[in-house]
């Protein structure tokens, strides 16, 4: 299993990549541009391509971008809606400028739309920016921690979208603490069991391609996006072994997004790694 963290590109794409070294990443994430602006800078491509380069040569791969916080594919606000779909356009076109394999992102709110009306009006944006991705490109679905009228918070709405869409380039990312914030106990194996049975028949494993793996320590339920260090909240040692064991999960890419600077993304990376080596399961 390919593992990693959420880097800073700030400082450059090679800082990056050094950083990523340093924490013994094998997979990596970044944001492209300002992850809260609607305004995007030209496509730097000497920098994507030097990036990929470095990627290639260090084996970082794969990589993922991480669309900006502000996508909501299901507003009935035109305004957002264009802003949403640039934002979506940018990052699937840099990501085939850098060899980036993934885009994941957030699918947005409902607000006080019609779920129904919304669920097309997301569709439809989907579809519009998935016209010209590039071969190798994936468009990664994230679901949400459930609050409100947030999109993508089960998986059969997840894949109510994969299935509607049916488009070869469209998948899913699971977030962990989003799932145990909106009701997946996923905390030991039966409950891994159980999340990842309703995974493969509403989604079908093949369209989840990645994961991110986040500790919370958010109530079971709780429908906030509240993130903690690996195996030090309510899903624990036991729902990450859990999900460890499973041999279908060894082809798949999970990212963290713990909280903290480099030495806690050092000690989630080294006791990610040690979980899944105590499963019997080969990490890269």
């Amino acid at each position: 299993m390919r593992l990693g963290v959420h880097v800073r590109v700030g400082a450059g794409y090679a800082a990056a990549i050094e950083y990523a070294k340093r924490v013994k990443c094998t997979a990596i994430q970044i944001f492209s541009s300002n992850p809260r602006a609607y305004r995007t800078p030209p496509i730097n491509k000497p920098a994507l391509e030097a990036f990929r380069a470095a990627r290639e040569q260090t084996a970082i791969d794969p990589c993922v971008i991480h669309t900006p916080y502000l996508i909501n594919l299901a507003s009935d606000d035109p305004k957002i809606s264009a802003g949403s779909l640039g934002l979506l356009k940018y990052d699937l076109a840099a990501a085939a400028v850098g060899g980036i394999r993934y885009v994941n992102t957030h699918l947005g709110s409902y607000g006080k739309r019609d779920r129904n009306e919304g669920f097309v009006a997301a569709c439809r944006l989907l579809e519009e920016a998935l016209k010209d991705v590039a071969p190798g490109v994936y468009l990664v679905m994230e679901n949400s921690a459930g609050a409100g009228a947030l999109c993508g918070g089960t998986l059969e709405e997840l894949g109510r979208f994969v299935k509607s869409l049916d488009h070869p380039q469209l998948g899913v990312c699971l977030d962990t603490a989003h799932a145990w914030a909106a009701g997946y106990e996923i905390n030991s194996q039966r409950g891994v069991d159980d999340f990842l049975y309703q995974a493969a028949t509403h989604i079908g494993l093949d369209r989840v391609h990645m994961f991110h793996f986040n500790d919370t320590e958010v109530p079971l339920g709780g429908a906030r996006d509240r993130h903690h260090h690996i195996g030090e909240g309510n899903i624990g040692f036991e729902g990450f072994r859990a999900l460890a064991a499973r041999p279908e999960l060894r082809d798949k890419t999970a990212i963290l997004e713990t909280p903290g600077e480099e030495a806690d993304d050092l000690r989630n990376m080294e006791t990610i790694r040690a979980i899944f080596r105590g499963a019997g399961h080969a990490v890269d």
